[in-house]
């Protein structure tokens, strides 16, 4: 039999990954005395999973390394409908087809977090339309629906919400959701003997559920435990930057754009993070609050992207995405491949994509500025300063070299990139072919 961490729990609850659980100090020696099964749910709600998905996600991770079996559930199911929990609004339905394809791409992306073969512990991931779609609306409302109070559910927090907001109310369908996910519990004990449910802080309710369903259907005492939902010290929600959201799919956000925005975490947040994200001790953790506190400068933030751009993406990538901030920031641009210079263009970082004759007779400045470097007299200002550099070579007004000089194959990086730097901030690549 599997042998079991039993200091997991208290090392959760120390790192602030505990919101709530069933029968409070009798989890823990629930989960000492053996290996447990236990599922957490991900709807794909878009093609990929986004860093809001992290802590549940990681959870599993911890949970296996603690020698308990986790199960990935992928909502086939649950996706086609719609969590209402505190949502201000209805979710835009997707068609199966749309739902099928995200649900493939999630299976994927979960499997990277989780071990599939060692020994009785190993992971699974599983759909939840394995067990909703052959079951007609009569099945449902029999066999699921006579369990459910209605009385409860209207008094489920986030259903009052949603009916209270003027103009909004709740479906039907979205109202239906918590029957899912309880039913979701319920078949994962049948199945695979799971007794414990992990989420979010706003999935107690529907945890809460699936607990009494479970129970209801087959006698069986389970457990729930949520983990809060991340909020950051400045108020601004997690995950979200002027670009978007921060996704795990690095096709939909880079290695290296991965890794910034880790990098600018808020000092107020950075030891939190680490706690959370993290598979670092909480000994090593506090020796770097420690450590940064006596420096004077913080070293937590480049520790945080370098941990979490290695387990999301791998060794190359954090390397490539080291490479590129490297590069930026000191000047020192001949190391970076012509890979890491597309995948600056991909990150979003201004490009201007031009051929050779729109060069002709242009002046520096008026070049600059049709690419948004700044109006005229900024850029002659910082020519005059020497704060205009293209590929780390200062190009100062004594310099006097023509447009099409400047952008010469000669000087171009792997013969057609530029990367061009106006005072200390602000960055264009050019690429002329």
């Amino acid at each position: 039999m599997t042998a079991v961490n039993s200091n997991l729990l208290p090392e959760l609850e120390a790192r602030g990954l505990v919101a709530q659980m069933t029968g409070e100090h009798g989890l823990a020696e629930y989960l000492s005395e053996r290996s447990r099964t236990l599922y957490c749910g991900f709807d794909p709600t878009a093609d990929s999973l986004h860093i809001g998905h992290l802590i549940p996600l990681l959870a599993l991770r911890r949970f296996q390394q603690a020698g308990h079996r986790p199960i990935a559930l992928v909502g086939g199911a649950t996706g086609l409908i719609g969590d209402p929990s505190f949502k201000a609004q209805e979710r835009q339905l997707n068609t199966p087809d749309v739902v099928a394809d995200w649900v493939d791409r999630l299976k994927l992306q979960v499997s990277r977090f989780i071990d599939f073969d060692c020994g009785e512990n190993s992971a699974e991931v599983a759909n939840n339309l394995d067990w909703f779609g052959p079951m007609s609306a009569l099945e449902f409302l029999r066999d699921v629906g006579k369990h459910f109070s209605v009385n409860t559910m209207v008094a489920k927090e986030s259903v009052k919400q949603r009916i209270n907001r003027e103009g909004a109310g709740i479906s039907f369908t979205e109202f239906s959701y918590s029957l899912l996910q309880g039913l979701d519990f319920s078949e994962l004990y049948k199945r695979y003997g799971c007794t414990l449910q992990l989420g979010g802080s706003d999935q107690w309710g529907n945890i809460i559920a699936g607990v009494d369903l479970t129970r209801r259907q087959h006698g069986a005492a389970v457990h729930g435990l949520t983990m809060p939902l991340v909020t950051k010290a400045d108020g601004t929600k997690f995950g979200k930057t002027e670009s978007g959201t921060i996704w795990l799919d690095p096709n939909k956000t880079s290695p290296y754009a991965f890794y910034q925005f880790w990098l600018g975490t808020a000092d107020a947040d950075a030891y939190k993070f680490l706690r959370y994200f993290t598979f670092l001790s909480l000994a090593d953790i506090d020796a770097i609050e420690v450590e940064d506190r006596e420096a004077g400068r913080p070293a937590a933030q480049r520790i945080l992207a370098e941990e979490m751009t290695r387990l999301i993406h791998g060794v190359d990538q954090l390397a490539g995405a080291r490479r590129i901030t490297d590069a930026l920031f000191s000047g020192e641009l001949a190391e970076l491949s012509a890979g890491d210079l597309q995948q600056l263009q991909l990150d979003g970082l201004p490009t201007a994509n031009l051929n050779r004759e729109e060069l002709q007779g242009k002046p520096l400045t008026q070049l600059l500025a049709d690419m948004g470097m700044g109006v005229g007299k900024q850029i002659k200002d910082a020519l005059g300063r020497n704060a205009v550099l293209i590929n780390g070579v200062s190009m100062g007004i004594a310099e006097n070299m023509s447009v099409p000089e400047v952008f010469s194959a000669a000087r171009a990086l792997f013969g057609e990139y530029y990367l061009v730097k106006v005072g200390k901030k602000k960055y264009q690549l050019v690429v002329v072919k």
